[in-house]
């Protein structure tokens, strides 16, 4: 991400329809920017960190969204993920676009065994998108964490390397 795209970030991050599935939710500009200035310095080759980048839209360069990464200690491991898509570019196919080139990267180039996500139940969307790429639920824990002072679910969704057809493929 660049300075350049602390508007976009925190407009899109700051939203309530997104932050009430989001950890993070910016309070502020300021807050974007540190957020984008921190990831500039991140690494994939650093274990046990997160990993930020942006989600353009390619025939304009537009910051549309963002996708996180969690690097585990062991490069061949399972890797978590989130992603965050501006509203106004939701429901038309660029988040399932955006995680098909992660999941081709990770386990053909990283050589990831397992890839995952947490969700919030209350969000279908996600559910729907994670399942869409073949990813299945693996497990649904009530009311585990805590967020902005209210007790929600968290579900993990995940998928192997060998169920991944572009990883197949490449064999």
């Amino acid at each position: 991400m660049r300075e350049s795209d602390t508007d976009a970030l925190f407009r899109y991050r700051a939203d309530p329809s997104v932050a009430l599935y989001q950890g993070w939710r910016p309070a502020t500009r300021t807050d974007a920017l540190d957020f984008i200035r921190a990831q500039q310095d991140a690494s994939m080759d650093k274990p046990d960190s997160w990993f930020q980048r942006a989600i353009r839209l390619s025939n304009d360069d537009v910051l549309i969204g963002d996708i996180g990464v969690h690097i585990p200690t062991d490069p061949e491991g399972s890797y978590e993920f989130g992603i965050t898509i501006a509203p106004s570019f939701q429901g038309r196919g660029m988040a399932r676009e955006a995680l098909h080139a992660l999941f081709d990267f990770l386990f053909g180039t990283r050589g990831a065994h397992r890839v995952h996500a947490s969700i919030d139940p209350r969000n279908p969307a996600s559910a729907a998108l994670l399942r869409s790429l073949g990813m299945r639920q693996e497990a649904h824990f009530w009311e585990s964490l805590k967020l902005r002072g209210e007790w929600v679910d968290d579900v993990i969704f995940a998928i192997l390397v060998r169920e991944w057809p572009s990883a197949e493929a490449r064999r």
